[in-house]
Formats: C-alpha cells, structure tokens, sequence
C-alpha cells in the first residue's frame, strides 16, 4: 500500500485517550489510516517531515458567517473607529473615493467602543456628499443608515411604525437617528439584496482561504438564504459553486435561516410539515458540503442589549430603544417561534436557536422540551447558539434535554467589559458558560461568530483558559478550563456538536485527515502565548492545502544534496517529498 501522506518526525496530540499521542501519521483517500508502527514503513507520494513540531486535528468553528466575513473583507472598515467623529471621517475618506451614485457600505461599527454613541444621520449624510450610507453594527444586529437610506426604505413615511421584532431608533426630537435594531434592518436590506451568487461564492473563497491560515479545516456557516444574516434566497448554490470552482477551501456545514422552511404536503405518515422541496433537511450533502441546522433567532445581542433577559440590563441606557425595552426583547410572538421549532423538529430538522438572553433560553429549552414530548427523538443535537446567559437552574435542563450549547469565548476579551457592565456581578458569573457546561457532559464546540468578533482559534483557545476581558479582569473566573478542554472543544467538540463525531476532530484510523500543524505545543506553552503560536500549516482531505513557505512546490526541484531551508520559530522545516 502506498500512502498519499505521511507526517512524521511530528509531536502528534491525537486526542484519543487510548492513545494521546504519536510520532508518524499516515493518510490514504483522505482518512487517516494510521500512526507510529503501523505507517511509519510504507511509502508515500508525499512525506511530510515536521521537525518535531506539533501536530493537532483540523480546527472547526461550529458557528461563524463566513460569506459575510468574506464580504467584510472588501467594505469600509470602522472597527478601529474610538469615537464617532473618526467613524464620520472613515465615511468620508470612503466615500470621496466612490461614483457619486454608489453605496457606502460598513462593517465593524461597535458603539461600546465610541464612548456608547452611534452615528446620526445628519452626520452621515454630510460625510458621505449625498451617497447613501449602511454601517453594520459588528453584532450583526443594528446597522445604522443615514436621511437617503432611510427615506428609501419607507421609514421617513408618514404613518410608519416599527416592524414586529424590530426597533427603528429616534432622537430627543422623535426624528429616527438612522440607527435600525434587529428586523428593522430588513427595511434596507430588500434594497440592497440579493446579491449575485458569483459574488458570495467570491466571499466563500476570500473566507475560506484565510480560514487555512489560521488551521480552520471545517466550519459551520450559521444561517443562509433568508432573514437578515442571508444574501440571496439562493445562497447554497453560492456555496455549491465555490464548490465546483474550487474556492471553497474547506469543509463547511450550512445552516438554513428559518424562514426559507415553508409548508409540504407529503403522506399522514410521514409527519413532514415544514421544510424545503423535496425534503431536504438536516444532513443532506456529504463530508465536503452539507446541510446543517435550521437556525431561528429568538431575541438579540448583549452588545445592542436588544437580547431577552429577565432583569434589566444595569447602567443607563445609551438610547431611546434600549430606554422602551430595558429587558430586551425577542424577535417574534413566543408562541409562534415555539411553533417554528416544534415543527421543525417534527419535519427531522435539527434545530439551532439562537437565544443569548436567559429569558431567550427559557423559551429555547421549552420549545425543545414540547417538541420531544410529541414526538421523541433520541439523539438528535438541537443547540442553543450563544448561550449568553445561563442560570443556574437552567444549566440541568440543558443536560436533561440533551441540548448542545454554543458559547463564543472569543468575545470576552473585546466585548467582555461592556457585557459585564450591561449584566451586572452576579449574572457576568453565569455569562458565557464552559465548565459547568461541560461538567454536565455535554459536547461544547469551539465558535466564534466571526466577523462579530476576531475569529482565529488559537486566541478563542486562549480566551477560554483565562477569560480574561480586555481590561484585563477575569470574567467568570469559575467557568475557566484548562488547555486540553479547549482544544478538545475547537476540534472533537465541534465535530459532536455538529453531527460529526467519529468522523473527525481527532487524529485516529478511520477519522477524516484534517490537520494543523502548530509551532509548539499547546499544552505546554504559557497559556498567555497560546494565542501567539503559528500555524505552520494545514491540511484539509490529506492535502497540504496551506503551506506558507512553498515546501511542496519546492519538492519537486529540490534534490537529495540541496539544503533544507529553515523554517520559523526555530523548528526544522516541514519537508514534503516524492517518496518513490
């Protein structure tokens, strides 16, 4: 037999228990085939020698955007924005540089970060000369627009009233200030969407790509075709055809926004009520590109504080909206969305909700509760995305239901104190949950919800080990793991949430060949560095599909008498050859 890849000379933490770790790694038809003695003799069309160092599964982050990451990649970029004047300047700049008849569009806006001021529109409009201007609020869930937009959109209208679910944002006058909360950003997107599907399939692939920089290998793209996180009611042919043309550089589950599930008619016996044609649902598709969960949102954002809390947010409130809702508020009638997910369940859809507010996973949970007692369903992985907060008599019915926590740890260090100061000592301690999720046995995956926040694995492992915010306080000291339980949650973790496990997440015969290769090793680096570590490469599928330093396309000129080149941080470089 002969290998497509042997990794050897390697630091090997495979995860398994029976067998943590391993020298030599051998793929065929990429699945890992063996380790140590049993490959180590076999030849290989390509040899890869790691110079000792470490070896890890692929990373997989269960839930992020990554067509709109994509996206962000190419729009004006207001994150480093401090103040609203320098968000007014951006604007500018951007602008002056755009057909006068085009769109300003934004991405990263976080008023937390500008002194808990948004942009007005007055502002805007004389920053922008006349264009029409869309900020989107780096939770996804406000955007803020200026007079052009908004007169477009029908909110200057006479007789306008706030959609269900939605809050358009008004000045001490009782003018809208441009600042749109949740559905409300509906009103602009239909003027803006769908996009082309050439050009998300571009956004998959600029996504994709630098994914394999940072050791990502699979990812769960959390929510498509509809909503206000979709962007083409045709978006898994985006997918599909980043697909077929090569961008899609990674494995990638996708989950369906809610609403794109409509009425079937199929046989009384089936119990099919909702769905897409044909019956495609959760599971479709193979290890490459598959249909996840249908994702429902249930309230907000704790940066917005528009999620569904049952005690006010502290502090006062930065605007009028957040004055009118002081606990939040959820995205539809409760009854409506429990029905949304009783027949999803029903239909055999996996369902995630979205819920961050503890009233939010009350709702979740009895949802998930209703919809086992009519129709059990042993096994299936329902989730809560967010989780944000999580009291304490909450955490069993997680564990009693079976229901899959999403927590992102990636946010504690840029949202961490803004979140702290919206929810007070006591609910910080139940925010953003992980040992006492896993203590409870449930699989918890590593996610980052990228582009609302830095989305690169390696810090997010770091976030969950220290948790410290970024004044450096430690938020939810008692929720702190060590370092294996963080990588186990980026990688096998992910992979059980997902409806993976046993298929990947750790590097063991049989399980897919998706690995990344670090510059040390985690587990005994100083945890303030775990972030720092570089990824030396990645291979997706047995592929080395990132390889920073051209090692593979050196191998096939090098000869046996020229030099190794060395490689970074000390190590011996990673030589991939023609072993004949």
């Amino acid at each position: 037999m002969k290998l497509d890849l042997l990794v050897r000379n390697a630091n090997i933490l495979t995860l398994d228990d029976a067998r943590p770790t391993a020298r030599t790694l051998g793929a065929l038809h990429g699945r890992i085939v063996g380790l140590d003695e049993e490959v180590e003799h076999l030849p290989a069309a390509r040899v890869v020698d790691a110079g000792g160092a470490t070896v890890v599964p692929g990373f997989n982050d269960a839930h992020c955007h990554s067509a709109w990451f994509g996206l962000t990649l190419t729009q004006l970029d207001v994150s480093g924005a401090r103040t609203v004047d320098e968000v007014y300047d951006a604007v500018a700049a951007y602008a002056a540089t755009l057909p006068e008849d085009a769109w300003v569009i934004g991405a990263g806006l976080d008023h937390n970060r500008t002194g808990g001021r948004y942009p007005h529109r007055d502002a805007l409009d004389r920053a922008a000369g006349g264009r029409r201007v869309w900020l989107k609020h780096t939770s996804g869930h406000a955007c803020v627009v200026n007079t052009p937009v908004l007169r477009l959109a029908g909110i200057l209208a006479e007789g306008f009233t706030d959609p269900d679910g939605g809050v358009v944002s008004r000045d001490e006058d009782g003018r809208p200030d441009g600042l749109l909360e949740e559905t409300a950003q509906r009103l602009v997107q239909r003027h803006v969407l769908p996009y082309p599907v050439e050009t998300v399939a571009d956004a998959v692939g600029a996504a994709t790509r630098h994914y394999l920089t940072e050791g990502i290998t699979s990812f769960t793209e959390a929510g498509i075709g509809g909503g206000w996180i979709g962007h083409t009611p045709v978006e898994l042919a985006a997918y599909q055809l980043a697909r077929d043309t090569g961008r899609l550089h990674t494995r990638a589950q996708l989950m369906a926004a809610s609403d794109v599930l409509h009425p079937l008619v199929s046989h009384a016996d089936d119990g099919i009520g909702l769905g897409l044609d044909l019956g495609i649902r959760t599971g479709f598709g193979d290890d490459r590109l598959s249909l996840g969960p249908v994702k429902i949102f249930l309230d907000g954002s704790l940066l917005g504080r528009t999620a569904a809390v049952t005690e006010p947010f502290c502090g006062c409130p930065h605007n009028e909206a957040e004055a009118a809702n002081p606990t939040g508020y959820l995205q539809n009638d409760a009854d409506a969305m429990t029905e949304t997910v009783v027949a999803a369940h029903r239909s055999g859809w996996t369902v995630a909700a979205h819920a961050i507010g503890d009233r939010a996973v009350d709702l979740a949970l009895d949802a998930f509760a209703r919809a086992q007692r009519e129709l059990p369903r042993p096994g299936v992985l329902h989730r809560i995305e967010h989780a944000g907060v999580v009291r304490p008599d909450q955490l069993g019915r997680f564990a009693e239901l079976g229901v899959v926590p999403v927590p992102q740890h990636n946010f504690l260090p840029p949202f961490g104190d803004a979140m702290a100061e919206s929810l007070g000592a006591r609910r910080t301690a139940w925010s953003y949950r992980l040992r006492s999720l896993l203590d409870l046995g449930l699989p918890v995956p590593g996610s980052s919800d990228r582009p609302v926040a830095p989305g690169a694995p390696l810090p997010a492992i770091q976030a969950m080990v220290q948790r410290r915010t970024g004044s450096g306080a430690v938020y939810g000291p008692d929720e702190r793991v060590p370092v294996l339980d963080a990588l186990r949650a980026w990688t096998e973790g992910s992979a059980r949430a997902t409806g993976f496990g046993g298929r990947k997440g750790r590097l063991v015969p049989g399980q897919l060949a998706d690995l990344t290769i670090l510059d040390a090793d985690p587990l005994r680096t100083d945890p303030d560095r775990i972030g720092s570590l570089q990824v030396l490469a990645t291979v997706v599928d047995g592929d080395p599909v990132h390889d920073p330093h051209g090692l593979a396309a050196q191998a096939a000129t090098r000869t046996p008498a020229q030099p190794v080149p060395p490689s970074p941080q000390g190590h011996q470089a990673l030589r991939p050859q023609e072993n004949v």
